[in-house]
């Protein structure tokens, strides 16, 4: 199965993962305030019913604010920041999506403390939302010794 060329601004994603493989090819688009992930819908990606699987989506959701946050904090000058890591997930699950459509991101940062962040997101099939997910991450820091 070919995929149609993905929405304007979406290259391959740049994070690759053994986690993440199986749901190749993946897109992002970076800027300034998020990473939006995005991919084409295939059977591996949906449930019995040819429906997107919940795990699938909570996983992107995941993945793309955990790194919108590093984006968002980075950009802002926390040079110090050397990873982000997953304190709650939490995901509502509003709509359905299917063979063939594109499911991207919309994530949005919402503030950070000195060690936490948080993040919230809406997964989107043809612009349509299927979930929103809300995530708190703790923020990993460089050793100040090296």
């Amino acid at each position: 199965m070919t995929d149609p060329a993905p929405p304007e601004g979406y290259a391959p994603h740049f994070r690759k993962s053994a986690f993440t493989d199986p749901w190749e090819p993946l897109y992002s688009k970076v800027t300034p305030e998020q990473v939006s992930i995005g991919l084409f819908l295939r059977e591996a990606h949906c449930n019995s019913r040819g429906l997107v699987h919940g795990g699938l989506i909570a996983s992107i959701a995941d993945n793309a604010m955990g790194l919108s946050c590093g984006e968002v904090l980075r950009g802002g000058g926390r040079t110090d920041v050397s990873g982000l890591v997953t304190v709650s997930l939490t995901t509502d699950y509003v709509g359905s999506a299917g063979l063939g459509q594109w499911l991207a991101t919309d994530t949005y940062f919402t503030r950070a403390g000195g060690s936490l962040a948080f993040a919230s997101c809406l997964v989107q099939a043809n612009s349509h939302v299927v979930a929103r997910a809300n995530a708190s991450f703790k923020i990993l820091t460089k050793r100040a010794d090296g």
